[in-house]
């Protein structure tokens, strides 16, 4: 059985709509309806909002007869470049300050002595 098919099994035991699933998630309800129909390989961050939102261990769904870990195609597609944008806007609204923040120890200490040179020559001059 495919992790479509057993997410699908899951949100129907729980009586969740695939549009309920996509609102609890802020994944669309396209990308929801990819995964169950097995069109798409979800990602990392897609697993992760979903057994969130149905409060399911996800080594239980993807691995219960299956002998090899859930494997990941490293075969980029257009929908699953899609994805991955869709997955970078999230975490980049969820994360903007600290990412802004890094950027900003990032340019201070790239950039520390023509910084110094421009404190100590304005110190100066006053």
């Amino acid at each position: 059985m495919k992790f479509g098919d057993r997410l699908k099994e899951q949100r129907t035991s729980l009586n969740y709509s695939q549009k309920e699933l996509a609102e609890l998630t802020g994944l669309t309800l396209r990308t929801i309806q990819r995964i169950e129909s097995n069109e798409v390989n979800p990602s990392l961050h897609s697993i992760k909002v979903i057994g969130k939102a149905l409060d399911t261990d996800f080594s239980k769904i993807t691995l219960p007869s299956e002998t090899k870990p859930y494997e990941f195609n490293l075969t980029i597609k257009i929908n699953d470049m899609n994805q991955l944008i869709n997955d970078l806007k999230t975490l980049f609204n969820n994360n903007w300050k600290i990412i802004l923040l890094i950027v900003l120890v990032l340019f201070f200490i790239s950039n520390y002595d023509e910084i110094k040179l421009g404190i100590t020559e304005g110190w100066n001059q006053k």
